[in-house]
């Protein structure tokens, strides 16, 4: 992170600052995709007959995807704060709600704590069924 990244970074990284509000359309494409890019061969990712055989309404984001979108978020987030990218100390996720194709993922966050020169971020994943993931990202600013 470059300097001035860092300066602008420990300005914008105030407990209670929020990140503005990010959505993904969920396609099958998308659910399929990255179950596969991730190297998740479980069938229940990837094929909506043995998913309903299983229970499941239908095939559903695996979670490293979802891990994968927590990152990006807050990674995103930063980039358009800072123009550098993120130095990512830790993530803790949660996951919730199924997240199915045809819904819409959209995430909210808020930095929550900043000690030591890392901020705490937490972040909220929802799709209409409730809160798909939930967890915290910490970040390092300076």
């Amino acid at each position: 992170m470059s300097t001035t990244g860092t300066a602008v970074l420990a300005d914008v990284m105030v407990p209670g600052a929020t990140l503005p509000e990010w959505s993904i359309p969920l396609t099958p494409t998308v659910i399929v995709s990255t179950a596969i890019a991730t190297r998740d061969f479980q069938d229940v990712h990837h094929d909506r007959d043995v998913a309903q055989a299983a229970g499941s309404k239908d095939v559903f984001m695996n979670i490293l995807t979802s891990t994968a979108y927590v990152e990006r978020y807050v990674n995103d987030w930063v980039r358009e704060q800072t123009g550098d990218g993120a130095v990512v100390r830790g993530i803790a996720i949660r996951l919730g709600a199924p997240a199915y194709p045809y819904d819409t993922l959209t995430f909210t966050g808020s930095v929550e704590s900043v000690e030591d020169g890392v901020a705490v971020l937490k972040v909220t994943g929802s799709v209409s069924l409730g809160d798909h993931v939930i967890g915290t990202v910490k970040v390092a600013v300076a």
